[in-house]
């Protein structure tokens, strides 16, 4: 593709996406707080030994169960990328009343490696999941940043990336995670630099808390939501090293309400105890802020 041609892939086309005004509609449920009862085919750690639940098994009790209709499936928890599995897994969950909004992916990749096979391989790691976002209705997938490369070289990999999802209509979205290679304003520095309405930035409510006090946090998530479109985590508390960490979670929606941020708010409950409970009290506290 030239150069001209690539720029309007990746500047001039928007995304298209229609989303929900009502509070609850607006809320999904996130399937990686439930890594202890779902089943992952690709990751068997102690905590998910005595996993019995499928991730289609899971979706059928999130609208009886939590009261919503959205799903944010975490990648481990599918069992493959293979179109057969994916047609299955889309049927069920239009058979449970389910829509996805936004695949997090963690896929064991290394897309700034030296050898020009591992690119390849990360590369085409990620346009199978951007095959599955499309296929599944989902407005976006979440990557990583890698923790390790040239800056160039993620330059180079994110646009070949949303040169790929653009023409899928699929968002690819940069989170506020890891406290060293994603910290929020290096995310946004990366979004700026790209330039694209494809590559947007993802808000995780407390996962900066990791970096920085408090008010650093609020100044992260106010330049994340800056470049947000469809997809934020909620979550009042994260923990490091046994210490708890917490945020104001009225003041993070406000910031959210003030940025015009119109997209859908996932329970991405990180809180001791039952996973059921947190991720319920998470999606109370969010629709007493957006109401």
């Amino acid at each position: 593709m030239g150069s001209a041609s690539l720029a309007t892939t990746l500047y001039a086309q928007q995304p298209k996406a229609t989303f929900p005004a009502e509070p609850r509609q607006r809320l999904s449920v996130s399937t990686y707080p439930f890594r202890s009862v779902i089943k992952s085919a690709h990751r068997r750690t102690p905590e998910n030994a005595n996993a019995t639940l499928t991730l289609q098994a899971f979706a059928a009790s999130i609208p009886s169960r939590f009261e919503v209709t959205g799903i944010e499936p975490w990648s481990p928890h599918f069992e493959s990328t293979e179109p057969d599995y994916i047609r299955t897994l889309d049927e069920a969950f239009k058979k449970a009343g389910v829509h996805v909004v936004d695949i997090p992916v963690d896929a064991a990749v290394d897309p700034c490696g030296a050898r020009a096979d591992d690119r390849d391989l990360a590369l085409g790691t990620w346009k199978r999941w951007v095959d599955a976002a499309a296929f599944l209705g989902s407005p976006s997938i979440r990557i990583h940043l890698p923790e390790v490369g040239d800056g160039d070289c993620v330059l180079l990999m994110l646009r070949n990336l949303i040169e790929y999802s653009s023409k899928k209509n699929i968002v690819i979205n940069l989170e506020n995670d890891d406290p060293k290679s994603e910290e929020a304003f290096r995310v946004v520095k990366v979004i700026e630099q790209i330039n694209s309405p494809f590559l947007r930035a993802l808000p995780d409510f407390c996962n900066s808390r990791l970096v920085g006090d408090e008010e650093y946090t609020y100044r992260a998530l106010t330049a994340m939501f800056a470049h947000a479109f469809n997809i934020s985590h909620v979550k009042d508390e994260e923990s490091d090293d046994g210490k708890v960490y917490g945020v104001d979670v009225s003041r993070v929606f406000a910031i959210a309400k003030k940025s015009g941020y119109r997209g859908y708010f996932s329970m991405e409950w990180e809180g001791q105890g039952d996973p059921y409970d947190g991720t319920k009290r998470l999606l109370q506290l969010s629709l007493r802020n957006l109401s």
